[in-house]
C-alpha cells in the first residue's frame, strides 16, 4: 500500500509540476507551489520541538513515567496529547517503554486527538466568528465521543488488542471528557485557556528553534542534550516532498468529488459549503474555518465533529507519516477515516433529532 502511495503522490508532483511549466493553466501548478511553500510555516513549528524532545522527554519523564507505569499505560501515550507534526512523534518515541505504542501514540492519537488539543481547538475558536462558536464546539465534542472508534481500529491495524486500545488511551480518553465537559459548561472559559495554550506551545517552539540554530552555528547551546536542528530540518524536508504531490491530488479529488458530495449535501439537508469543507478539511482545516459562516447550522456541526479525526489527514499528517514511518501508513488513514465517518454519522444522528 505504502508503494501505491507514493506513486501517487510522485503522480500529484509531476501533475503539479507540469502545470506550473505550463502557466498554472489547470491551478494544480499553484498547488504544487503551496506545498512547497509550507516549508517554511512547517518548519517554524515543528523543528523547535523536535529539538527539545529528548530534553523534555527528560524532564517529563520524571513525572509522567511513574505515573503512566503505575495505570500501567505506556508513557508513549503522554506524546498524543501534542500534534503530530508539534512534537507529539518525537515526544511519545522518546518516552516509549515499548516502540510499537511509540508509532501508536507519536502517529495516530497525536494526528487525532494532539491536533485537536493543541490546533483545531485554539485556531478554530480564534477564526470562526462568535456567533458560530457554538455549533462548532457541538461539533467538536460529537467528533471527540466519536473517537475511540477511529482509534481502536487504527489500533487494531497497528497490531494491537480492543483491550490494549482502550486501556493504553485511558489518560486521553480522560482529558477528552474534560473537554467535553468544559466545552459544554463554560466554552468561553475554554477558548481562553486553549489560546493560552496554543500561545505557550509558540513560545516553546521558538526557543527550541533559536537555541538550536545558536547551537548549530556557534557549538553552543545553555540546554545540553536537544537533538540537531539539522536531524529536524531532514524530517520537515521530507514532508515537504510528499507535500508538492499531495495538495495538487487533494485538490483534484476535492474537484472530481464535488459534484457527487454537493447531491449528498442536499439528500442529507446541508448546503454544498458543509460537504466541501469536509473535502477541504482533509487537506486542512485553515480554509474550512473561513467557510464556516457559509455553511447552514447543520453543516457546521456536521464538519466541526469531522475535523477532529479528519483534519490534514492527506496532507500534513501523510506526509510526515510517509517522511518518518512509512509503516505506520495504514494505521493513520485506517485510523483517522473511521473516527471521521462515526464522527459524521454520530452528527447526523444528535443534527436529526435537534433539527428536525
Amino acid at each position: 500500500m505504502n508503494r501505491i502511495i507514493m506513486i501517487i503522490m510522485a503522480a500529484g508532483v509531476v501533475l503539479g509540476g507540469v502545470d506550473r511549466i505550463l502557466g498554472n493553466r489547470l491551478g494544480y501548478g499553484e498547488k504544487f507551489e503551496e506545498g512547497f511553500k509550507l516549508l517554511g510555516p512547517t518548519a517554524l513549528s515543528m523543528t523547535g520541538m523536535i529539538c527539545l524532545a529528548p530534553v523534555l522527554a527528560d524532564i517529563l519523564g520524571r513525572v509522567i513515567v511513574p505515573f503512566y507505569r503505575m495505570i500501567g499505560v505506556d508513557p508513549a501515550m503522554f506524546g498524543g496529547m501534542l500534534a503530530i507534526d508539534m512534537g507529539g512523534y518525537q515526544l511519545a518515541k522518546e518516552l516509549a517503554a515499548d516502540a510499537k505504542f511509540g508509532s501508536f501514540a507519536g502517529i495516530l492519537v497525536s494526528a487525532v486527538f494532539g491536533c485537536t488539543l493543541v490546533f483545531t481547538i485554539p485556531v478554530g475558536m480564534g477564526m470562526i466568528e462568535k456567533g458560530d462558536r457554538k455549533f462548532f464546539a457541538k461539533g467538536i465534542m460529537i467528533g471527540l465521543t466519536a473517537m475511540p472508534a477511529g482509534l481502536i481500529v487504527g489500533g487494531v491495524l497497528a497490531g494491537l488488542s480492543v483491550q490494549e486500545c482502550l486501556h493504553q488511551n485511558l489518560p486521553v480518553f480522560g482529558v477528552a471528557l474534560l473537554l467535553l465537559l468544559g466545552l459544554w459548561k463554560m466554552p468561553d472559559k475554554m477558548v481562553k485557556g486553549f489560546c493560552a495554550l496554543a500561545e505557550g506551545i509558540r513560545i516553546l517552539v521558538t526557543a527550541g528553534l533559536a537555541l538550536a540554530a545558536v547551537e548549530y552555528l556557534c557549538g553552543w547551546n545553555p540546554v545540553p542534550g536537544m537533538a540537531p536542528i539539522g536531524e529536524a530540518m531532514e524530517v520537515v524536508a521530507s514532508i515537504g516532498i510528499v507535500m508538492l504531490g499531495s495538495l495538487p491530488m487533494a485538490e483534484m479529488f476535492c474537484r472530481v468529488l464535488k459534484k457527487p458530495f454537493t447531491s449528498l449535501g442536499e439528500r442529507f439537508g446541508m448546503r454544498a459549503e458543509s460537504l466541501t469543507g469536509m473535502l477541504l478539511g482533509f487537506v486542512s482545516p485553515m480554509p474550512v474555518f473561513s467557510l464556516y459562516r457559509d455553511m447552514d447550522e447543520k453543516g457546521k456541526v456536521a464538519v466541526g465533529a469531522f475535523l477532529v479525526s479528519g483534519a490534514s489527514l492527506f496532507a500534513a499528517h501523510m506526509g510526515f507519516t510517509l517522511g518518518t514511518e512509512p509503516e505506520m501508513l495504514a494505521v493513520l488513514i485506517g485510523g483517522k477515516m473511521c473516527g471521521a465517518l462515526a464522527a459524521v454519522a454520530l452528527a447526523g444522528m444528535v443534527i436529526r433529532r435537534q433539527f428536525s
